[in-house]
């Protein structure tokens, strides 16, 4: 008696060969919404919470393997019925955080502790990174995504492929490509030249692929050029395979429902979440000569080859408890390394030890640790900087406290289906009276006011009191600055924000800015550890802060003043002209975030911080925008409580080496960044004490 077919790692052509038309369908579609809802509707699935699953095949041993959401950490249910254990997931920094960190070793830690967390918890495709270049500061996802940057955001993206792939995990770099703004986000059509296409918004993902090479890539909802990105065979199997050699299976992002043929026949493997109709259409489709079936065929064998390398088909054992302990301290230093001092008048920070701290603004006392949507954690617990600056041994100004606290408890955004699953908007900032800040005032010696940015998946930032301060943040900033500086005392602000804001207007007001980001679960003691100077700041922009929003040459092909309503579930307008809504002309070419700016104020080599730790050695001017405008804060900014300095650097080919050493009093890292005028290389030293120096071995990418 003959043995029966089932699925081994060096079988995959003889099981292709025993599929069924109709089981062949079925592979290349999702088991749909049934493991996303089931905390909500008590499903029986694997894994709680997760986006979704591929469809099995019993007689042949082919298993459903599970995928998750997960930039920031893995999206999954922290409960389940019938099981008295939790699941909670280390909720890490934001994508914009870790890549001011400059630092793709520590980037690479983080993947491999939230690959861990994935292994163990049962889920075997991450769903990240999300890697689409910051085009414009509005975008409603730039907190999921690493740059303005390609260069910086491929290197990232490749290192957090790297680790969370290291411990047998897949990842799914996303959403390819030019999807970048959320509204309309289902039909919008990004029209970009292939040059432009190439140079910027295509080369973060080439070098993501080339270098990490990603189990799977998730094509985006959008149109590129007329054509939806999952019916591109240009961009999916032209560029993304036969191009940069990619060798792993191309999804749909979720109900992105197309023609599911003309998605098979481009190159697009999967699609996701997957409805039955879809089999049906499928089979049809082959059945009448529209469809060849070697075409199903190439993407089954995709499918086979994701499905073979997965934990579930190995077999591997799940402990469900993964070290949250280790990786909340990966984490805290993630969001150390990555929190960008932008101001520091005087030495303002460190704090002074052993003071009293009048806190302002709800993200003092409620710290947003990231986004909402998809990139949305269920952590264990977030430290607000109020907990962070106590546990630090500061004390607070307990009767402002109070009111922040009472405030709160009223006026806490309530939790709903929606929020369960994705995430609570920020609650709106407290009224406040010149009079609560001068009771305040009296018995604190400094001041620490936190500015809050909330926002994610399915709409894009507002031009109003969102980029710009509200009036009511106004008024809040001049008389928090105006009483403490009457009698002497500093003032810190906190930006607490998933995206760049408006800070020209009103940065000469506080001694000190402080950009936190959207910085984890671990934040708060992250940010008292830099403002008490336990922690040597370190981080730089990975973005552009423009002095005002229409510097920017984008700022006209988006919708900053969209009034439609935001949705987290996929809507269009199919057939919308509106200009930025049915389409989008990139009709800035290449001038995107700092090369916006350039105009010829760059040397051939010039190093950004050599001059300071503080930013670009010319590599923004006041010569590229038209009337000479500059930025507020250029892309690689950063201040630090030392000094370094550089070495002119020595070239060897494309190899580069510089050697940094630190010449303030404070043990400190220092990113090395290297321009000509365009990003080529960076790297990031160790922890160097005082007099310490480091050489640094870079490479230029072309």
């Amino acid at each position: 008696m003959g043995q029966s077919l089932t699925l081994r790692q060096d079988n995959v052509e003889a099981v292709l060969a025993g599929l069924t038309l109709r089981e062949k369908a079925s592979l290349v579609v999702g088991a749909g919404y049934r493991s996303m809802l089931a905390g909500q509707f008590g499903f029986k699935v694997p894994v709680p919470g997760a986006a979704g699953m591929t469809r099995a095949v019993p007689r042949l041993g082919i298993p459903s393997v599970v995928l998750s959401d997960g930039p920031a950490g893995v999206r999954i249910e922290p409960k389940r019925k019938g099981s008295r254990g939790t699941f909670y997931c280390t909720g890490f920094p934001i994508g914009s955080l870790l890549s001011s960190t400059w630092n793709t070793a520590l980037v690479e830690r983080v993947g491999a502790s939230i690959g861990d967390e994935a292994l163990q918890y049962g889920v075997d495709v991450l769903l990240a990174p999300g890697m689409n270049l910051q085009r414009n500061p509005l975008c409603g996802r730039n907190f999921e995504y690493f740059s303005e940057d390609p260069l910086l955001s491929g290197k990232v993206a490749a290192a957090y492929v790297r680790g969370v792939q290291s411990r047998g995990v897949g990842t799914s770099v996303k959403h390819f490509a030019a999807n970048n703004q959320e509204t309309n986000r289902l039909e919008n059509d990004s029209r970009v030249g292939e040059d432009v296409l190439r140079e910027l918004y295509l080369r973060g993902f080439e070098i993501a692929v080339r270098e990490a090479q990603p189990w799977t890539v998730m094509a985006s909802y959008n149109r590129l050029n007329g054509v939806y990105t999952q019916e591109d065979p240009w961009l999916l199997t032209q560029v993304l395979r036969g191009e940069w050699g990619f060798a792993g299976l191309v999804m749909t992002d979720w109900t992105g429902r197309r023609n599911t043929a003309a998605q098979i026949g481009a190159g697009c493997d999967l699609m996701e979440p997957g409805a039955a109709s879809q089999i049906k259409e499928l089979v049809r489709k082959v059945r009448r000569g529209e469809l060849r079936e070697e075409t199903l065929d190439v993407c089954v064998r995709r499918v086979l080859e994701l499905v073979v390398k997965t934990p579930t088909f190995k077999g591997t054992p799940r402990s469900g408890q993964p070290d949250l302990q280790a990786h909340a301290r990966v984490a805290r230093e993630a969001a150390e390394e990555g929190i960008v001092l932008l101001k520091n008048d005087a030495a303002a920070l460190p704090l002074q030890p052993g003071g009293t701290l009048a806190l302002f603004g709800v993200g003092s006392y409620e710290l947003l640790a990231g986004g909402t949507g998809s990139g949305h954690v269920h952590r264990p617990y977030v430290v607000s900087l109020e907990a962070g600056l106590k546990a630090g041994g500061a004390a607070v100004e307990e009767t402002l406290a109070g009111q922040y606290r009472a405030y709160l408890e009223k006026h806490r955004p309530r939790k709903s289906f929606l929020s369960g699953m994705v995430g609570s908007p920020a609650a709106p900032e407290m009224p406040l009276s010149r009079e609560a800040v001068e009771a305040a005032s009296l018995s604190a010696d400094a001041a620490i006011l936190t500015l809050s940015r909330q926002a994610g998946e399915g709409g894009d930032r507002h031009l109003e009191e969102d980029f710009l301060l509200s009036d009511a943040e106004r008024q809040m900033l001049a008389d928090v600055c105006g009483v403490f500086h009457g009698q002497g005392k500093k003032v810190v602000v906190v930006l607490n924000v998933g995206g760049v804001i408006e800070t020209a207007s009103w940065k000469d007001l506080p001694d000190v800015i402080v950009l936190a980001w959207q910085p984890g679960q671990e934040g708060g003691n992250a940010l008292a550890g830099i403002l008490q100077g336990r922690v040597c700041p370190s981080g730089r922009l990975p973005v552009t802060f423009p002095a005002d929003y229409f510097d920017l040459p984008s700022s006209a092909h988006f919708p900053y003043d969209y009034k439609g309503k935001a949705s987290l579930v996929p809507s269009g307008k199919k057939h919308s002209d509106e200009p930025n809504v049915g389409y989008t002309d990139y009709a800035e070419g290449s001038a995107v975030g700092y090369r916006a700016y350039l105009g010829g104020g760059a040397g051939a080599d010039g190093l950004a911080g050599s001059a300071g730790a503080d930013g670009l050695a010319g590599g923004t001017g006041a010569d590229g925008l038209a009337g000479g405008a500059a930025p507020s804060y250029p892309f690689g900014f950063g201040l630090s409580y030392t000094s370094f300095e550089e070495t002119a650097p020595v070239y060897s080919g494309d190899a580069v080496t510089v050697t940094v050493t630190n010449t303030g009093n404070v043990p400190g890292k220092h990113a090395v960044i290297l321009m000509d005028p365009l990003l080529r290389a960076f790297g990031k030293t160790r922890l160097l004490a005082p007099g310490e120096s480091q050489t640094l071995q870079l490479e230029i990418t072309r």
